[in-house]
């Protein structure tokens, strides 16, 4: 994508009077925003190890090898990619004062972002399917819900996004930026971009707001729709205790589809709305990409039994190891 863009740039040189953006980081605190480095920098380094450990420990624990867990897996790497696409520039920014970013880079960074973001959205359809055939169909479980059928619905989500993701940065590259280079945000945003274009952006915002739609709105409809007739079933069910057992064994789940959607539509409505007060759907939109890396972990650990028996386990023989 990298080079996509950097082709884009040179033929269009002749447009281009900017040469690089400048990431102002949070707008209205800019004097004391580098105290907010240390914060930063513990969230993103939580959200690096919770997520690494949950690879280590589905990796090593032979009863993980399950299609859910194989799921939370690819969700741990997404993670792992969302937080690396943005924080390192982030606490650059903040420590080091390095605000400067090449358009390449910027115009790569629109695009990894959309991509995961969208990845995530994905494996979380994937993951309410998984559960929505585990409680509804239990019997048909086992051959429906193969490794295959992870590895196809993977793909497809991979493919999905990272095509239809494209024409974002594309469509950035060929605007005009004739003057204005200072960002007041601390990552690309698409729009934040584009916005400091000196010809008509009306394509842009168009693509953005039908990506949203199709990507993220599509799929947030699937999930609720899968949770729905999740708890009709569930409803149905006499014995108590297998409707507890149930909703147990998608309520770590459940809880963290609601804070991601939730999170996309409090940032969609702060933006709307943030004028008076920018500062807001920045820090919003920076915490939105970053604690869910953090978040998802903690959650599935706290809330899913072989989980926290597999962490013990592989804890265990990380003290053995060092003993020896």
């Amino acid at each position: 994508m990298h080079l996509i863009v950097q082709k884009m740039i040179d033929s269009n040189d002749s447009r281009f009077q900017v040469s690089e953006f400048i990431l102002m980081g949070f707008p209205g605190i800019h004097e004391w925003q580098h105290w907010l480095s240390l914060p930063l920098a513990l969230l993103y380094l939580l959200a690096l190890v919770a997520n690494l450990l949950i690879l280590i420990t589905i990796q090593c624990e032979p009863t993980l090898h399950q299609p859910m867990y194989l799921f939370l897996a690819i969700l741990a790497v997404v993670d792992f990619g969302l937080a690396t696409t943005i924080m390192p520039k982030i606490l650059a920014i903040l420590s080091f004062d390095a605000k400067a970013i090449s358009l390449p880079e910027c115009f790569s960074q629109i695009y990894a972002i959309h991509s995961f973001m969208g990845m995530e959205s994905g494996i979380f359809l994937c993951m309410a399917v998984d559960r929505y055939i585990a409680i509804c169909f239990p019997l048909q479980y086992p051959s429906i819900i193969t490794e295959t059928f992870v590895i196809k619905a993977t793909l497809s989500m991979v493919l999905r996004n990272c095509l239809l993701t494209i024409p974002l940065p594309v469509l950035a590259a060929q605007r005009h930026y004739c003057s204005r280079n200072e960002i007041d945000h601390c990552l690309c945003s698409n729009l934040g971009v584009t916005s400091l274009a000196c010809d008509d952006i009306t394509i842009n915002r168009f693509y953005q707001l039908a990506l949203a739609w199709v990507m993220l709105g599509s799929d947030m409809v699937l999930v609720f729709a899968s949770y729905a007739l999740i708890i009709r079933s569930v409803l149905r069910l006499n014995s108590a205790e297998a409707t507890s057992k149930a909703l147990n064994t998608c309520s770590s789940h459940l809880i963290l589809i609601l804070f991601f959607y939730t999170a996309i539509i409090v940032v969609s409505v702060t933006h709307l709305v943030g004028r008076k007060v920018p500062f807001i759907p920045v820090l919003l939109n920076v915490l939105h990409i970053v604690t869910p890396p953090a978040l998802n972990p903690m959650v599935y650990a706290l809330r899913t039994q072989e989980l926290r028996v597999g962490f013990q386990r592989v804890l265990d023989l990380g003290k053995n190891v060092s003993r020896k």
